[in-house]
C-alpha cells in the first residue's frame, strides 16, 4: 500500500472520533493504512471491485453509507468507482501530494480517507469517485 500525506482534516471535529490506538484496534492494518494513513490499496486487490449486488457501500471506519450500488460503474482503473455519493456522506479537500493536484474524498462522519474524485466520470455527474475498496464495507439490500 502506498501512503501519502494529503490535506489534513485534523482540525475538524467529526461525529465519530477515536484515538489513534482505538483506530488501530477497530480497523485491520490495511484499513488503518488507507482510512487513517491516507494510503492507497493496490489496484484490483479488493473484492468490492467486483461487487454487483444491490446494496450500499459504507465506511469501514464508522458504517456511514457512502455510495449505493446503482451509482457504481466499471472504470477500468482497478478501484471501485462511483458517479454520485450519498448526499452529505463525503467531503473533499485538496491533495497536492506526489507533485500533482487531486481532490481527496473522505467520510464526512469520521474523516477517514476514501480515495479521490476526478472529472472524467459518466453522466449524470460527470465525476468518477475512485475509492479504495478496503476503506468500505458492503451491505446488501
Amino acid at each position: 500500500m502506498k501512503a501519502h500525506q494529503s490535506s489534513d482534516q485534523g482540525t475538524k471535529q467529526y461525529a465519530v472520533t477515536h484515538t489513534d490506538s482505538e483506530w488501530r484496534k477497530l480497523l485491520t492494518p490495511e484499513q488503518y493504512a488507507v482510512l487513517r494513513g491516507h494510503g492507497t490499496e493496490r489496484p484490483g486487490s479488493c473484492a468490492l471491485l467486483y461487487e454487483k449486488r444491490p446494496g450500499a457501500f459504507v465506511c469501514a471506519g464508522c458504517g456511514q453509507p457512502l455510495f449505493t450500488s446503482h451509482t457504481k460503474f466499471e472504470s477500468g482503473t482497478g478501484w471501485p468507482s462511483f458517479d454520485t455519493p450519498v448526499e452529505g456522506a463525503i467531503e473533499t479537500s485538496d491533495d497536492d501530494s506526489f507533485s500533482m493536484h487531486r481532490t481527496e474524498v473522505h467520510c464526512s462522519r469520521c474523516g477517514g480517507h476514501l480515495g479521490h474524485v476526478f472529472p472524467d466520470g459518466p453522466p449524470p455527474s460527470g465525476l468518477r469517485y475512485c475509492m479504495n475498496g478496503v476503506a468500505m464495507n458492503f451491505v446488501s439490500d
